[in-house]
């Protein structure tokens, strides 16, 4: 019994007093939409195949380019173009870090957002140029996505100044300690403007259809925003959509009336619950991770319009279910998934307007 209680004490311990890396900040997380009505449960994305299996792990975002083929990063750093069917793989480089967010520019360069390594561009003849690392004194620490508009400047996220991409967005999200941040690289000058600070997780990025403006997802609070480029609100920042169904994570737009908001999992009503007790959020990062709150197996896309409606709910909640979906790229009457966990990317026919 003695040394029940030593060890018992031992533990309890360790679960108070034990060091841990974050410094959670108390917040009041919103009640998460019912799963009803707009968000209601279907099977839509239940029809989606998977092109490029077994290539590699974790595609985490797609670029398509003007001839079907499919580009993707992996999680062991390699940039892969498959051919329109999901066959060929061709090695194009292996960035030595964990590309996050593709996409091409003006000239059919491949830009790249790389969690270890920062903002990159990458020719087709596989030359690998590193384009920026820090922002304002303060260096990349989580590049995550990328958008190039059609002017050329260069939209891209930091999910986190302080935790990197090895296993920590959980750190970041249980913190909540606003880390993240909009930035823009103009190629003309190869300069980095910050547009925006203090966000919670700072995830995909994409210029509205219209070119006004730049939508950045906050992962960590369950919403989008909108960053005036042009107008009179220019240079101000206003709610996209807020109090998300799920946890958001990439976006991207067709160029003419939908915008597409991945959601890698539905919300968790304990990790909810823990938002306004800092304490007991130290307490759960100390648990095994089999004990802390697990996301949910749900494929999860929403289609949003321009003024941040939603008009497309498209889901598949079953055991087999392309999840989860951390990226939507319409292209070509496709839209193409990726998933930072699937070894395929996974692609939706969608229905001819």
């Amino acid at each position: 019994m003695k040394a029940l209680g030593v060890f018992l004490a031992a533990v309890l311990a360790w679960l108070l007093l034990w060091p841990v890396p974050i410094e959670p900040v108390a917040w009041d997380a919103p009640e998460a939409p019912a799963l009803e009505g707009i968000f209601a449960p279907n099977d839509a994305l239940a029809s989606a195949t998977r092109l490029g299996e077994g290539v590699g792990t974790g595609p985490e975002d797609v670029a398509i380019d003007p001839h079907g083929d499919i580009f993707v990063g992996y999680e062991d750093g390699r940039i892969v173009r498959l051919d329109p069917s999901g066959g060929n793989p061709a090695l194009l480089a292996n960035t030595g870090g964990r590309p996050l967010g593709l996409d091409f520019d003006g000239e059919g360069r491949l830009v790249i957002a790389d969690g270890s390594k920062g903002l990159l561009r990458l020719s087709m003849s596989g030359r690998l140029q590193t384009l920026a690392t820090e922002a304002a004194g303060v260096p990349f620490g989580f590049t995550n996505d990328v958008d190039v508009s059609p002017d050329g400047p260069i939209y891209f996220t930091d999910a986190s100044s302080k935790f990197g991409p090895v296993n920590k967005a959980r750190d970041d999200l249980l913190e909540h300690g606003g880390h993240g941040r909009l930035m823009r690289y103009d190629p003309a000058t190869e300069t980095v403007t910050v547009l925006l600070d203090g966000l919670q997780f700072a995830n995909g990025v994409a210029v509205t259809p219209d070119g006004e403006a730049v939508l950045v997802v906050q992962t960590g609070a369950y919403n989008v925003l909108r960053y005036w480029l042009e107008g009179p609100k220019a240079g101000t920042a206003e709610m996209f959509i807020a109090n998300l169904p799920g946890i958001p994570d990439g976006i991207s737009c067709n160029g003419r009336d939908t915008c597409w908001l991945a959601l890698f999992t539905t919300r968790n009503a304990a990790l909810d619950a823990l938002s306004g007790w800092p304490f007991l959020r130290k307490l759960a990062w100390r648990l095994p991770q089999v004990l802390q709150p697990q996301p949910a197996h749900h494929a999860f896309v929403l289609g949003l319009s321009p003024e941040g409606e939603v008009i497309h709910n498209l889901q598949d909640p079953s055991p087999s279910a392309f999840a989860p979906i951390t990226s939507a790229e319409e292209a070509q009457g496709r839209l193409y998934l990726g998933s930072l966990e699937q070894a395929a990317v996974g692609v939706l026919e969608l229905a001819a307007d």
